[in-house]
C-alpha cells in the first residue's frame, strides 16, 4: 500500500524571486478521473511518463500509487483520455534536509506558485524556508485536479 503525506503552501513572491533556483522541469499532467474520492493522473516530466492513482485526503495523508510508464503511452493517454490538463514548471529545492517541490503554474493557472513537502508522518517537524508563506494543505481549490476545472485565472 502506498501512502502520501504532503503539506502544501503558497509562496512569498518577492522572496521566491530573490533566491537562487535550480533548473526546473516542465510537467504536463492530465486527469482521467477527478472524483472527490479519487483521481487518476497521467504526467509527463522531461522524457518520462507516470500514471498516478490517489485516494481521498484525510488530513495531510492519502493513498497514492505511482507507476512509471512509457513516454509514448503517457502522451497517448493524455491526448485521448484526459478530461483536463495543466502545465507547470517544477523546481526541487532541498532546505534543511527536506525536499521542497515548488510548482510555478502556466496557462490558465499562470501566476500561481505552490510549494509542497512530503513527510514521513503528519506530525513530523520541519523548518519552513523564508520564501514559503501561508499553508493551504486543506484548501481543495489548490489541488491540481481542481485547478484543471477551476483555474487560478477565474478566481476573484
Amino acid at each position: 500500500m502506498g501512502k502520501e503525506i504532503e503539506r502544501k503552501f503558497l509562496i512569498n513572491a518577492s522572496a521566491w524571486l530573490a533566491i537562487q533556483k535550480p533548473v526546473g522541469k516542465l510537467l504536463r499532467q492530465g486527469y482521467i478521473l477527478t472524483d472527490p474520492n479519487k483521481t487518476i493522473r497521467v504526467r509527463i516530466a522531461d522524457h518520462t511518463g507516470w500514471l498516478t492513482i490517489k485516494g481521498i485526503s484525510v488530513g495531510a495523508s492519502r493513498l497514492e500509487y505511482e507507476y512509471e510508464i512509457p513516454l509514448a503511452e503517457a502522451k497517448e493517454l493524455l491526448d485521448n483520455f484526459s478530461e483536463a490538463e495543466l502545465e507547470k514548471i517544477r523546481y526541487e529545492i532541498t532546505y534543511k534536509g527536506k525536499l521542497w517541490e515548488v510548482d510555478v503554474f502556466a496557462g490558465y493557472n499562470n501566476g500561481l506558485v505552490v510549494a509542497e513537502i512530503e513527510l514521513l508522518s503528519e506530525d513530523e517537524q520541519f523548518e519552513i524556508p523564508e520564501w514559503v508563506a501561508e499553508e493551504v494543505t486543506h484548501d481543495k481549490k489548490y489541488y491540481n485536479s481542481n485547478l484543471t476545472k477551476h483555474p487560478f485565472k477565474d478566481w476573484a
